[in-house]
């Protein structure tokens, strides 16, 4: 039968809220339609609240996640994937040896400030406690930790004194971590790190996320960065192939490490 793309598209988010989810594929073969009319109808479903897009499909619009998991928990998650995604992060680091770092939160985060080349880089800054205690036991840079409060879960410091303190900042490059990576940008399930992130956002020349393939299609409640926003997308090669179309419409490069 044929559908107008009304009842199309309700039928899709009947089917979304009956099964959790609902893939492209399966749906352009249900209604024989092309994938992009399907895409079309599912971005159209977003912009109205009725569903949120992940890779390959959607999800209903409750389902965008609110819930992070603990630093320590993360650290052994996708750890090889991780420390290749960190390596692969070397090559965004400016040329010269008066370089100045902004180093997020993050377990993957994490891993790059251990292989930071020494010499090379003159001023670290970081909000990250754990970032902090490491760079600080080696030596020979500058670090800058920024204080606030400190939110026990991620190990960060956040709030009003982290935010200002980044407004009076400007590094060369800023490496962040994002929960969630989608075509409507960069998230993080707290308001709080969000407004931190949006702040180094502003504060770097260059702005690089790392961020391991399960986070790619994810939403997460604030978005910190449009991909307007972001140099580049480093992750590993667990993300599907082909890459999601919007990540190609973005124009960032993409690093599968």
């Amino acid at each position: 039968m044929g559908w107008y793309a009304e009842e199309r598209q309700q039928a899709i988010a009947e089917l979304a809220r009956e099964h959790g989810r609902v893939g492209v594929a399966d749906l352009a073969r249900a209604f024989e339609v092309t994938s992009e009319t399907i895409r079309r109808d599912l971005d159209s479903l977003a912009t109205r609240g009725l569903l949120s897009r992940v890779h390959g499909g959607a999800v209903p619009a409750e389902r965008v996640r609110l819930v992070e998991s603990a630093v320590h928990s993360r650290e052994t998650v996708l750890a090889a994937e991780k420390q290749r995604i960190a390596e692969a992060a070397l090559a965004f680091l400016p040329e010269g040896d008066d370089v100045t770092v902004l180093l997020d939160a993050g377990t993957t985060v994490g891993r790059l400030a251990t292989l930071l080349p020494a010499g090379r880089i003159q001023t670290v800054v970081t909000n990250c406690m754990p970032t902090a205690t490491v760079l600080g036991a080696r030596g020979g840079l500058d670090l800058l930790v920024l204080g606030g409060r400190l939110r026990g879960i991620t190990q960060a410091t956040v709030g009003s004194v982290t935010v200002d303190a980044l407004r009076r900042l400007h590094v060369d490059v800023a490496f962040l971590g994002a929960n969630g990576v989608t075509e409507r940008g960069c998230s993080t399930p707290d308001p709080a790190e969000g407004e931190v992130k949006r702040a180094m956002v502003a504060a770097a020349r260059t702005v690089v996320v790392l961020a391991d393939s399960s986070k790619i299609g994810t939403d997460y409640l604030v978005n910190f960065a449009p991909l307007a926003d972001v140099r580049a997308l480093i992750t590993d090669t667990g993300m599907p192939e082909p890459a999601p179309h919007w990540i190609h419409e973005s124009g960032i490069e993409v690093v599968c490490a």
